[in-house]
């Protein structure tokens, strides 16, 4: 954020106009006004001087305004005015070159251009596990029988006689030709890219330039999904302008279609902050563009989403003493109820969406847990009140999880359960509508998003506190960082396959730490050397000595260094890190630990991240507590 006083002349007084005929003076030995230090510049405009015996620069007052989380803006109003581009959409399918081919029984098929796509977009894949589930072929393989022409689908009747080998050579060398053009093509490449940025990657909201987060439609493809998600392989259509629906304000300019084409729908509902939308064929679930997380109206909801959360801390006793009541009440759905809170308190479970049967995968939240996933164990070891939970949560991965409950919990379970089918319903007495309408009960906003959200940061706040110590290393500490951003992506079910590469990289790292302790062990010997050269000469420490000394230094920092970068890979091969860091945890935690241990903060988030949460650098001091 820039500030007015980055432009005065040292001790230079200030003339702010606040208001009509208000005006606010000060000066500071170092040329910083107070009051400008919480004001932020909009647009620089040309200073003017006074000339009436004093100089001074005035600024009047629409040269500022006030940090919007200092705003107040309850409206359901987001917008007084909108204008863009619309959607950038994927170019039209480009055929493969004469030289490529399709093989279907061993002989080269020519395809119709619709088919032909679509095999292409199966030869892309070949290299991925995904084109090996029998789930992912069958789908695709019907899919794109229906992009076929009469002729072709009597001949094309089985994939394990189709030969996409060419196709997947065809594209392997033409993304390594990609990555190899030289520097001056690669530069164009950017340019052309930057310009697309300028014409459709900015809109303009309430008189201000704001930038869009992704302006440009999904390209046609097959569906991967995450998990063994029943629909992989399915065909995602190409999106049509005849497929988004435009949402802008009444006076602005409308964004002009490709030629040819109309939208779906032009509307101006400013109770939304999306710019554009469209139903996607796979799930059938609405796909928007909206502004880039970096935007004001974005920082906003990052900020008043985490101050929600914060206020959960003053009520969350209260809570949780009136569902350890409600397991003793003589009422099932209120027990039910107590229970499953228990679930989305401690587990971070989410509700659970009612949906049809068959619409989508197999996945479950909290309220829709059936019999068939939740296992009671006996006591052993001395372990007591355990249960198993078993079930694919969101995006179809799966979530496992042995934990010991208290006594009440494991006893309510057990009459839940009895005398049901495995494919009953636990919680056969709750609802998902249900549930929310006991969250906004207990507290208003309140859902189990924000009891995630709270549980993430507290969870964070305090791993922080136990694992970092002042007197560690940078990379030690990033190290603890790093460990507690994990206990929180284990605890909302964060996960990842262990990627492709990981054997490959952990293999270099092992080289280069063998190399270093090699080179440490070498360094060490000569300074045992000089040492002992030293006491025989009976001379004080040389230059040569010294320059020994900090080699080793230096040497064992960098075995530090990567053997820190060993255990952190090692322990989050299968862990997703950035989900939880960019949506569960407030950042002023993570800024305020970095100010509070010297923690370069470029260390915890990227650049754009940096710049999604530039609210919470002014707000977060050291001594930030969530």
């Amino acid at each position: 954020m820039a500030y007015v006083s980055c432009l005065l002349e040292v001790g230079l007084p200030v003339l702010l106009v606040s208001r009509p005929g208000e005006v606010v003076l000060g000066r500071t030995p170092g040329g910083c006004n107070s009051v400008l230090l919480e004001l932020q510049v909009l647009s620089v405009l040309p200073l003017r001087w006074i000339d009436s015996g004093l100089r001074a620069c005035v600024f009047t007052h629409d040269f500022f305004r006030l940090p919007w989380w200092e705003e107040s803006n309850k409206s359901s109003v987001k917008w007084t005015q909108l204008e863009h581009k619309g959607p950038y959409f994927t170019p039209a399918y480009e055929p493969l070159p004469d030289g490529v081919h399709f093989f279907y029984d061993g002989k080269p098929v020519k395809l119709s251009l619709a088919a032909e796509e679509v095999a292409t977009f199966y030869g892309k894949m070949l290299h991925l596990e995904c084109v090996t589930k029998e789930v992912f072929r069958r789908n695709f393989f019907s899919d794109w029988r229906k992009e076929m022409t009469a002729e072709e689908r009597k001949l094309i009747t089985h994939l394990d006689k189709c030969d996409f080998t060419e196709i997947h050579r065809h594209f392997l060398e033409r993304a390594e030709a990609r990555r190899t053009l030289p520097k001056e093509q690669k530069q164009k490449l950017k340019e052309e890219a930057e310009k697309l940025q300028q014409e459709f990657g900015y809109c303009i909201l309430d008189g201000h330039r704001e930038k869009i987060g992704n302006f440009k439609t999904e390209p046609p493809g097959l569906f991967r999904g995450r998990g063994d998600h029943p629909k992989m392989g399915m065909l995602k259509r190409r999106v049509m302008p005849e497929d988004v629906v435009i949402n802008c304000s009444r006076d602005s300019k409308i964004p002009e279609p490709p030629a040819g084409h109309q939208w779906k729908e032009v509307r101006s509902d400013n109770t939304v902050l999306w710019l554009a939308a469209w139903m996607e064929n796979i799930q059938n679930s609405f796909k928007y563009i909206i502004l880039n997380p970096s935007s004001k109206p974005k920082g906003e909801m990052d900020w008043q989403k985490y101050e929600v959360a914060r206020r959960l801390r003053g009520v969350v006793d209260k809570i949780r003493a009136q569902y350890r009541a409600d397991w003793k009440s003589p009422e099932m759905k209120k027990r039910q109820l107590a229970v499953a809170l228990y679930f989305i308190d401690k587990l971070a479970l989410r509700t659970g969406n009612e949906k049809e049967e068959g619409e989508t995968a197999d996945t479950v939240g909290c309220c829709s847990l059936r019999v068939e996933h939740v296992r009671l164990h006996a006591p052993s070891d001395g372990q007591e009140h355990v249960v198993e939970l078993d079930f694919l949560g969101k995006d179809s991965i799966r979530y496992k999880n042995h934990m010991t409950v208290e006594k009440l919990v494991f006893q309510n379970l057990q009459h839940f359960m009895e005398d049901k089918d495995p494919r009953d319903d636990l919680f056969d007495a709750l609802t998902t509508s249900s549930l929310n309408k006991h969250l906004q009960d207990l507290m208003e906003g309140l859902t189990a998003k924000v009891f995630r959200t709270y549980n993430a940061s507290v969870t964070l706040q305090e791993q922080l506190r136990v694992l970092t110590r002042a007197e560690d290393s940078l990379t030690c500490k990033v190290l603890a960082y790093n460990r507690a951003n994990r206990a929180v992506a284990v605890l909302c079910n964060h996960q990842r396959a262990v990627p492709k590469t990981f054997e490959k990289l952990m293999q270099t790292l092992q080289k280069k730490i063998e190399m270093k302790k090699a080179q440490v062990a070498e360094a060490q010997e000569e300074l045992q050397k000089a040492e002992i050269d030293l006491r025989m000469r009976g001379d004080s420490k040389s230059k040569s000595f010294l320059q020994k000394q900090r080699r080793l230094l230096k040497l064992e920092e960098q075995l530090a260094r990567l053997c820190a970068k060993a255990t952190d890979k090692e322990e989050n091969k299968q862990v997703a890190l950035g989900t939880a860091k960019l949506n569960y945890l407030d950042p002023r935690i993570s800024i305020a630990w970095c100010k509070r241990f010297g923690v370069p903060v470029e260390k915890i988030y990227s650049k754009t991240q940096r710049e999604r949460f530039a609210w919470a650098f002014n707000q977060a001091g050291e001594d930030f507590e969530f």
